[in-house]
Parts: C-alpha cells; structure tokens; sequence
C-alpha cells in the first residue's frame, strides 16, 4: 500500500458553508478576532486542529487554536497580549482573561531523506529537537500529525479546507498518521499516546497502518522527559474517557513504559483486585468529570501505585519493621522507581504519600485512634482510597463497614458511632466540688 503523502493533492478539497455544519456562532469571538486582526494585517488566517474537528463532529471543543501564514514575531507586535513560548515549536499565545488562543505559523515540510534545513535539529532516532521552518498552508496540513486534525477554516471563504483526507476519515471514524508511521513516531513518540487518546476519547478506531508500529516503538516513550510525559498523563486519564484509555494503552503495550511496576503487577493478577483497583479508579473519575466535580491527579496516581506500594509493603512488614516505617520505606522505593517515567510534582506527591500513610491507620480501632484518625486534613481521600480497596476485592470489607457506620455520608463522625472498646469508654471524672462555707452571721 503506498504510503499517503503518494497520493498528495496539488489543490485541496474545499467544502463551502452550505455543505458543513460550521457557524461562527460556535467559534470563540476571541478566536474571530486573533483571525479578523490577522487577516487585516495582510496574513493568512485558518481555525485549525482539534476545534475544526470537534465542530464538525457536533461537539464542544475545549479550544481553538489559529494557523497563520504571519511568523510569532509579526503575531507578537499585532497583539499586546501575546507573548511567545516553546523551543521545539516557536508559538504565539494570545490571552484574553483565563482563554488563550494558540497561534502557530504554517510549517514547511522537510522530507525523511533531505539533510536537516536551518531551524530544524533531529537526534540520533530521528526525533525533532528543534522544528522552525516556515512555509505554506499546504505544507502546514502535511507536516500535522493526524488526518483528522489537519482540517483548516478559512475566515475569509467560510471554507473547509482538506488536503490530506481528513473528512473521509472523520466519517470513517479512523484515527490515520500522515506519512509514513515509523517515521511520524520516531519524530515525536508522544504521538503513539495521542493517537489512543484520540481513539477513546472519539470512539474511533486506529488505522492499521497507524496501529502496527505501536508494539515495536513503545519503548520509544523512554526518550521522553518525565515532565513531559506527566502532562501527557493527565490528558489521557483527566479527559473523561480513562477507563477506555487505559484498555487501549494496555492493548497497544504503551501502558507499560509509562507505568512499569503497575503493569508488572497487573499482570500478576491476585484474586483480581490489582487490575479491578484502577479501572475502579478510573470509572469513578470519568464520573466525577462527567458530574464537572474536581478530580487531583493525587488520587489518580495513588490508585495506579497502589498495587506495587503495597507489594512492598507487605514484604517489609515480613522482614520486621514497623507498620509507619514499611510504608513510608514502600512509598518512597516505588514513587523513586516511577520519577524516572513520569513526573510528579511535590503539590500531588505529598497528598498521594498521605492517603498510602494513613491506610494501616484504618486497622486500628481501639480507644480514641479513629477520632483522631478522622480530623487529620487527608482523610476524606483516605476513607475513599480505602473503600475503593475493599470495593475492589482486598480483604476489608468488615473494616470498611465499621467505617462506613463511624462515618456519616457527609464524611463526618456520627454523634451514634460504632462503639469503641470498653476499656476506653470508662465514664468521666466527675469533677470534686468542695462544700460551701457558712456565711458569717451579722452581729446586729
């Protein structure tokens, strides 16, 4: 089968306003008038990416972003609210209060066999560094990554604009690579975790061709920064669609370089409950977001640690520490472990060690220990994690419903809580009073 680029089109499809659903009533005034001022001054300007995509599909995009024939320094002085960032990719970001329209210049297209041109700079795997080459509309649609988000909206025509088949694979509901797909994931293998993100997320499937390289380059994902991978994450899991993402990532064998010692644990399965933990986890935070309630990725990133953190746990208890230090010692092996994957910044990493610190704190029911238990600032997302791992098949479901009747649904203690041990229930000191003394009598 050729690869696509063989069958690139001198001219691109054009479908005029009568023939798609695209009004600018569903596009940010913020969005018209970066393209309106752009167009003013003499540039080409175009809705692109995934807001073109998300309209014509009948959803609500989450942002749009502006493709322009102007370079970010002309983009910068035609805004005083822009300001410019990226190294890889040279940006232009213009910010109107808390919405930010991303205005990107088209780029050229630099073939696989042609040395590298001014501005472009590739390692050794042929990973793009560094990518500032500038040319036309047509070369800006060849060099995106996915057919389906290579869709332009010409302000000036009302048009759609397609130059490598993305509407035929929008109706198709096929996620396809432009180019050659070893040397698209090769250039940036974020693309392979995008490519399953958009898969889930559209409820679309990935094109062969598209899909075959995913085995061999996963490990690719290695070459990637942590902090970049953490971002990453977060988009595949906080999007709405995690449990979907997280099938896909396990299928395509991604999951595994972005999580190591959970997918080495996953599959070891014991009695079910690893794998049943984080699909749980998973489910309830697409519910969450589904309800547009806060979700941290503290949670989320303590429920796909769990399994290998209480792993460990278990065999340093055998070895004889005590209960406080085998956790502690767990969390920091296993946390130390995935710091070289993924990133966790310290604001998700200390509430996340919280709720593992706290667990074997749920054990102990004597005396005042779950009031004291109950006002730590953590133990909402404690009570939670470990309700989730009784629900999940691990071996607390008496614990859990003691819990349940100390807790009331408001995440309070009941003034009627189950009864603590007699030996701590004794009554009050009543307090000694001493007797009145008799009031002098008056001499007169």
């Amino acid at each position: 089968m050729l690869p696509l680029e063989a069958n690139r089109p001198d001219l691109p499809i054009s479908i005029p306003r009568s023939e798609h659903s695209i009004s600018r009533s569903q596009i940010s005034p913020n969005a018209l008038k970066v393209m309106y001022r752009l167009r003013a001054a003499g540039h080409r300007a175009c809705l692109v990416g995934g807001g073109v995509r998300d309209l014509l599909l009948g959803r609500e995009p989450k942002d749009f972003d502006v493709g322009t024939s102007a370079h970010p320094e002309e983009v910068y002085r035609l805004f005083r609210n822009c300001r410019l960032i990226g190294r890889r990719f040279r940006l232009a970001h213009v910010q109107f209060g808390s919405e930010i329209i991303e205005v990107a210049t088209f780029r050229a297209q630099t073939a696989a066999e042609d040395d590298d041109g001014p501005g472009v700079v590739t390692d050794d795997e042929g990973r793009i560094l560094s990518d500032n080459v500038y040319g036309t509309i047509e070369d800006d649609a060849w060099r995106r990554d996915f057919t389906i988000n290579a869709l332009y909206y010409d302000i000036e025509s009302f048009a759609v604009l397609d130059y490598v088949g993305g509407m035929e694979d929008l109706r198709a509901g096929v996620i396809r690579l432009i180019g050659d797909p070893e040397q698209r994931y090769r250039e940036d293998p974020v693309r392979m975790l995008r490519a399953v993100r958009f898969a889930a997320k559209l409820g679309m499937r990935i094109h062969p061709d598209s899909e075959a390289a995913l085995h061999s380059l996963a490990h690719l994902l290695r070459d990637i920064p942590p902090a970049r991978l953490f971002d990453e994450v977060l988009k595949l899991f906080l999007a709405g669609y995690a449990v979907q993402t997280f099938e896909l990532l396990r299928l395509h064998g991604l999951f595994r370089h972005l999580f190591p010692a959970t997918d080495r644990c996953l599959r070891r399965e014991l009695y079910g409950h690893p794998r049943v933990l984080v699909t749980r986890a998973l489910t309830n935070t697409d519910a969450r977001i589904a309800e547009d309630k806060p979700v941290t990725p503290a949670f989320l990133y303590a429920a796909l640690l769990w399994e290998p953190v209480r792993a460990r746990f278990e065999v340093l208890l055998e070895s004889g520490l005590p209960v406080a230090e085998a956790m502690e010692r767990a969390a920091d092996e296993i946390v130390g472990m995935q710091l070289a994957h993924t990133a966790l910044p310290r604001r998700f990493a200390l509430p996340m060690r919280e709720i593992w610190m706290l667990q074997p704190r749920f054990a102990e029911l004597s005396g005042k220990k779950p009031h004291r238990l109950a006002t730590h600032p953590r133990f909402r997302a404690a009570y939670d994690f470990m309700l989730l791992r009784a629900a999940s098949g691990e071996p607390l479901s008496e614990l859990a419903e003691w819990w349940q009747g100390f807790v009331t649904p408001k995440g309070e203690v009941a003034d009627d809580a189950c009864s603590l041990d007699s030996e701590e229930a004794a009554p009050r000191r009543r307090r000694r009073t001493r007797p009145r003394r008799p009031r002098p009598v008056s001499e007169s």
